[in-house]
């Protein structure tokens, strides 16, 4: 509904009569749409109530809520700490079932690697036979590593298992105790008394009264209906500033303005007081502007109405919520009493999980600390034979580089002496040539003979290479490539 004369279309001007009558139409029926000010009482009215039971339902909530948490301290936290404490067993169990057959994995992997380096001989690389130098075997790349840290590893992670077989067992004894417990408070609660009955504390935490969504919306509506009725006021006062301006149309006004509905408040121009003059193009976009207003009235009636229904409706919602709040409070107060006789032992059932799942979080650190050692020196060891491999193929690598560059050198040796000989010869030529008609002391080199030149090498242990039978490098080469393609 529009509120300004800004950018409106201008219409034809319309005759003093038919203005009038077209005025008095569009005032009464203005003046009747403000009748939905009852349905503005109304909503308001509601809104008030619901602001009441919604204190009352915090103070019903706060009260049900504090006996519900002594209902779930004393039964429902029992059947959810046994079943916790099953859970945590069970667990426990599985955890520990799978680090045993982790270590027992790792255990067999790093003895496997430990085999290969026992049967893995190295003698033949400091150059000895069969047997050492005093009759004794060859030694093996297992002597070359420290088996006393393994056996020290393996001895500290028995003693995390056996320690985490005696908290096992004391947790057992105190799940039993806690069971026997449940039983006997089973066997004191009444047939009119059950868990179904009861709330958990999960649900007990949660948000459980709409009311004070509920009142949100009913606001919402309240204050929509609030400005509805406004525009309409608005409206009612444009009508009649609009009629006062026509002529004949002041008492027409006056009369119908005299009995408003009760709390309607119009504009100081609806006391009597004459009208300001105004200019005919003034007079054309004010009549412009209630006749596009008052095409609208009646949707905004009816959207009143609709927000006082939607109201009426949130209300029977918030009545049926304070009657269950009522109805839960008094079986709250039933229930409570019947649950004084359980007995004090929760806590210390609590407490024993706890203690359990700190005992078996110690000795898990400490056992998965030792397979992490023991995993790391089978990784060490596995590099050990890994570069054992490859130091076979570099040996023999070097000795065919080695082979390489002697053929090198016997070959430039070779080249080097044919190029001397040549040389000679045709030095030879020349003085037999040339020689008879140069003096000797013209150049000091003319009767010189060619350089000579020698290839050796440098250093004696560049020289110095293992023999390694082709069948170590061939196992060597096949362990190397076998581990590629596993890769």
């Amino acid at each position: 509904m529009s509120s300004s004369t800004d950018s409106l279309p201008r219409l034809p001007a319309v005759e003093p009569s038919s203005a009038l009558e077209g005025l008095v139409s569009h005032l009464l029926a203005s003046k009747r749409s403000l009748s939905c000010i009852n349905h503005v009482w109304r909503a308001n009215e509601l809104v008030t109530s619901t602001r009441a039971s919604l204190e009352t339902a915090v103070v019903t909530s706060a009260r049900t809520s504090f006996l519900e948490r002594g209902i779930t301290a004393q039964l429902d936290l029992l059947y959810s700490v046994q079943h916790h404490n099953g859970e945590v067993s069970k667990g426990a169990a599985s955890e520990f079932e799978e680090v045993i057959r982790g270590l027992d994995e790792a255990e067999a992997r790093l003895r496997g690697t430990m085999d290969l380096l026992r049967g893995t001989m190295v003698g033949w690389l400091q150059g000895e036979g069969s047997e050492g130098s005093d009759g004794e075997e060859r030694r093996s790349l297992l002597d070359f590593v420290d088996e006393t840290a393994v056996e020290g590893v393996l001895a500290g992670m028995k003693e995390s298992i056996d320690r985490s077989y005696e908290a096992q067992r004391d947790f057992d004894e105190s799940n039993a105790m806690l069971e026997k417990d449940v039983h006997g408070v089973e066997m004191q609660l009444t047939s009119n008394m059950s868990r179904s009955g009861l709330q958990t504390s999960q649900e007990v935490s949660k948000p459980e009264s709409p009311i004070p969504d509920i009142l949100r919306e009913m606001e919402e509506h309240a204050k929509e209906m609030a400005e509805k009725l406004e525009m309409l006021v608005k409206h009612f006062d444009i009508c009649v500033t609009a009629i006062k301006h026509i002529q004949g149309g002041g008492a027409a006004a006056q009369r119908i303005t005299s009995d408003l509905p009760e709390g309607v408040m119009v504009g100081p121009e609806d006391e009597g007081a004459p009208p300001e003059p105004i200019s005919d193009d003034e007079r054309k976009e004010l009549m412009e502007v209630l006749e596009n207003d008052a095409g609208q009235v009646e949707d905004v009636v009816l959207e009143i109405r609709d927000h006082i229904a939607d109201i009426e409706s949130h209300f029977e919602l918030v009545v049926a919520d304070n009657d269950r709040l009522t109805q839960r409070y008094s079986s709250t107060t039933a229930a409570i009493r019947l649950l004084d006789a359980i007995g004090n032992r929760l806590p210390g059932y609590i407490t024993q999980s706890q203690v359990f799942l700190m005992r078996w979080d110690e000795e898990k650190l400490n056992i998965q600390e030792r397979m992490d050692q023991l995993e790391g020196m089978r990784e060490f060891y596995d590099g050990f034979l890994r570069a054992y491999d490859n130091l076979i193929i570099e040996i023999d690598r070097r000795k065919s580089m080695q082979g390489k560059m002697e053929k090198a050198v016997e070959d430039a040796m070779t080249k080097i002496e044919k190029l001397y000989e040549e040389d000679s010869r045709k030095r030879d030529a020349f003085k037999e040539e040339q020689g008879d008609f140069l003096p000797v002391d013209i150049w000091p080199g003319l009767t010189a003979v060619p350089a000579r030149y020698e290839i050796v090498p440098v250093g004696k242990d560049a020289m110095s290479m293992p023999n390694v039978s082709k069948s170590i490098i061939r196992q060597a080469t096949g362990r190397v490539n076998g581990r590629r393609l596993e890769q």
